[in-house]
């Protein structure tokens, strides 16, 4: 892998980053984050109150890189074949004739969650982590672009189910786009009255962005930094106000999100302080309290602080 590939991709992942920015109101650190969140091949929960562009940014992402995109609206009454698809009788052929669900798409937006009873949930389980979907014992291959980006609303709880720790783990990240500041809100009402700005053209094609996805899984990744990452995720375990740390798969995504990152800043191989960088998007939502008296950032902050960084010399701290 040359230099010169990792020069191309950063400026192809930066241009893409700038097309979003034109289309889409919203900090440049989350169109980066998401940008982490493609090219590392996971998926995206975005925790946020209703009406801040969430639904945009997944259309314009996709949009922006030729990728097919379809909706689902969580609702309580939604069945897990509304997700997958079913089988119906074809009288003329006389026999079952499989009809693929949304699930078959490139990205697809969960919307609304956890507003979808566990059963229907799981029915994205598996999808999620092989991307396939077994149907009446018969495996479907889905798209190797498959991405679900998924919402909630953080504050809103009657009717709600909330999502397990297995399917949360499925998530590399769990985000929040925040309220706009008035500056990006004036954007946002100049966007919304101006007719054009609704087509959006893509940046690059869908085969660009599996070589793009290949590049950032051979960013180098040195030994004393992988041990880096599984200290900070065995630390989140041994904390005294977790009832669970972070998963095995937390270590792969830190470790995953990390390359990518490296990727979009042109580099070669992953430092330290990449890792830290993306920790509490890739950690927080892994990360099960004992009480309400600590939460999971505070823990990820504790931990970042505590673990020495590779190649230097370790510090005296206190136990957590």
């Amino acid at each position: 892998m040359s230099q010169k590939s990792i020069d191309k991709a950063a400026e192809l992942i930066k241009q893409l980053k700038e097309h979003l920015q034109k289309t889409v109101v919203g900090s440049e650190e989350t169109f980066e984050l998401v940008c982490i969140v493609i090219l590392a091949r996971g998926h995206l929960l975005i925790e946020d109150a209703p009406g801040l562009g969430k639904t945009t940014l997944a259309k314009a992402l996709s949009a922006s890189m030729s990728l097919e995109f379809k909706r689902v609206q969580c609702t309580p009454d939604l069945l897990p074949s509304d997700i997958t698809g079913i089988s119906i009788f074809n009288q003329k052929e006389q026999e079952f004739e499989f009809i693929p669900g949304p699930i078959f798409t490139d990205f697809l937006l969960a919307d609304e969650i956890n507003r979808t009873s566990p059963r229907t949930q799981s029915a994205l389980l598996e999808a999620m982590a092989e991307r396939t979907v077994t149907i009446e014992r018969k495996t479907h291959e889905l798209s190797k672009a498959f991405t679900v980006i998924a919402t909630q609303n953080p504050v809103e709880f009657r009717g709600t189910y909330p999502l397990p720790e297995a399917q949360l783990d499925r998530f590399l990240m769990r985000i929040s786009m925040g309220y706009p500041s008035p500056e990006q809100e004036r954007e946002i009402l100049e966007l919304s009255s101006n007719s054009a700005s609704n087509t959006i053209k893509p940046v690059f094609k869908a085969e660009t962005l599996s070589s793009l996805q290949l590049l950032a899984e051979h960013i180098q990744v040195e030994q004393n930094v992988k041990q880096y990452i599984v200290d900070l995720v065995q630390k989140t375990r041994e904390h005294s106000a977790t009832l669970l740390g972070a998963s095995p798969r937390g270590g792969i995504g830190l470790m995953q999100g990390a390359k990518a990152l490296a990727l979009m800043q042109g580099k070669s191989f992953v430092t330290p302080d990449m890792v830290q960088q993306i920790a509490p998007m890739i950690l927080n939502h892994r990360i099960v309290m004992k009480n309400a008296a600590h939460n999971a950032q505070s823990v990820v902050d504790e931990v970042v602080d505590q673990i020495p960084i590779p190649g230097m010399p370790k510090l005296t701290t206190a136990s957590a």
